[in-house]
């Protein structure tokens, strides 16, 4: 996998589609306007990342990771986790659930667990699925876990919305506080 900085998704695809020569290489992650990861063979994500370079992308670079997900050279997990997902009774949700393989809300479980089959070998559309809940009318965003990468994305996607991280006991106060004060001012 490797991350592209700077490229539209056309490029992007167009860099692939180049690189392949007969081997995977496809967007997985749509992350922001700026940032598209691929995965793939190793070889053709490689030549891909010298190409995006030549054609002008801010960065490129080849990511440490333990397996080209998000394509279709996970067919044989998504295969197993199709057979385990089937097997199990989904309830269903009492919120909507974003399925990042489409971009859309799900409120059923089918469609909840078809989206986590397809997700294994489908594009994560992160920029598509934030930009729609933001359509939704979503001013704040929080962002749950180590580090900020997810809130990076979001000034990417846009400045205007807030993002919060918890992180740790600090954090979860601090984010606490900041939404007990908005749900005051409300």
């Amino acid at each position: 996998m490797a991350a592209i900085l700077g490229m539209s998704l056309d490029a992007v695809t167009g860099v692939c589609s180049d690189a392949a020569q007969g081997e995977i290489c496809e967007p997985a992650n749509i992350n922001s306007p700026e940032q598209i990861v691929i995965s793939g063979h190793t070889a053709a994500v490689e030549r891909a990342t010298k190409l995006a370079d030549e054609r002008g992308a801010k960065r490129a670079k080849v990511l440490s990771v333990s397996a080209p997900f998000h394509c279709s050279l996970m067919k044989p997990a998504q295969e197993r986790l199709a057979v385990d997902l089937q097997a199990l009774t989904f309830s269903i949700p009492k919120l909507p659930v974003m399925c990042n393989v489409d971009a859309v809300a799900v409120t059923a479980s089918d469609p909840a667990r078809e989206g986590l089959i397809r997700q294994v070998t489908g594009s994560v559309k992160w920029n598509e699925s934030m930009q729609w809940i933001i359509e939704e009318g979503v001013q704040t965003f929080v962002e749950v876990g180590p580090g900020k990468v997810l809130c990076g994305l979001m000034r990417q996607i846009d400045r205007s919305k807030k993002c919060l991280n918890v992180e740790d006991k600090a954090s979860l106060n601090k984010t606490l506080e900041f939404l007990a004060a908005q749900a005051q001012s409300a």
